[in-house]
């Protein structure tokens, strides 16, 4: 499921991180391109969240469930947003060891958080509590991939890139496959038509047979 959403969180536009980020703060996602500097940030806005948590989590009040709902949603969402950051990094042979740093010290200190609320439930817990558990899994599973090793990381993202093209395929007709393998074959022509190395001196010019 979290690939699946991983998946899905790698094919939105940026506009579309409004869901779970203010506006401010996908203005300076969209500033920030260096991707160690992106992770950085993503794990402040991550912070604010669970902060933000703590501290409707001191006093009940009317509608305090929806806010801790809305809250842990968001949460949830930015650290899958930081996973794809890493990732596509990752594929790019971008070297992220400022970035995964970042990462694994302010995951470890969610997950703890996280944690604490639900050994310690509160009376209203009923109402956030299946994005709760996904929140601590999220942070769980992210935290495992940031400390594992890099070329591993890469392996498995190259694996799954060519297992999802399989599937792609699979799930295309024979017509929709034979126009796409032709599309292939002319690109590749093209590419190395473009390469195709030559004799000739620059500015030469080859008389006309």
């Amino acid at each position: 499921m979290k690939l699946l959403v991983l998946l899905l969180s790698a094919l939105l536009p940026l506009a579309a991180q409004k869901d779970f980020l203010t506006g401010d703060e996908v203005d300076q996602v969209r500033l920030v391109q260096e991707p160690n500097a992106r992770l950085q940030l993503y794990m402040l806005f991550a912070k604010q969240r669970i902060d933000q948590v703590d501290s409707l989590l001191k006093k009940e009040k009317p509608g305090r469930s929806a806010l801790l709902h809305d809250l842990l949603d968001e949460f949830t969402k930015i650290i899958e947003a930081a996973d794809t950051v890493a990732d596509d990094a990752i594929k790019r042979k971008v070297a992220l060891d400022e970035g995964l740093m970042a990462v694994i010290k302010a995951e470890r200190v969610f997950a703890e958080r996280l944690t604490k609320i639900k050994d310690a439930p509160p009376k209203d817990i009923a109402r956030y509590e299946l994005v709760l558990e996904t929140a601590i899994e999220t942070t769980t599973d992210s935290l495992e991939i940031a400390q594992s090793d890099v070329k591993d990381r890469s392996g498995q993202l190259a694996t799954r890139e060519q297992n999802e093209r399989k599937e792609r395929e699979a799930l295309m007709g024979e017509k929709e496959l034979g126009e796409k393998k032709v599309a292939e074959k002319k690109e590749a022509a093209a590419e190395a038509k473009r390469k195709a190395p030559t004799l000739k001196r620059k500015g030469e010019v080859v008389p006309p047979k």
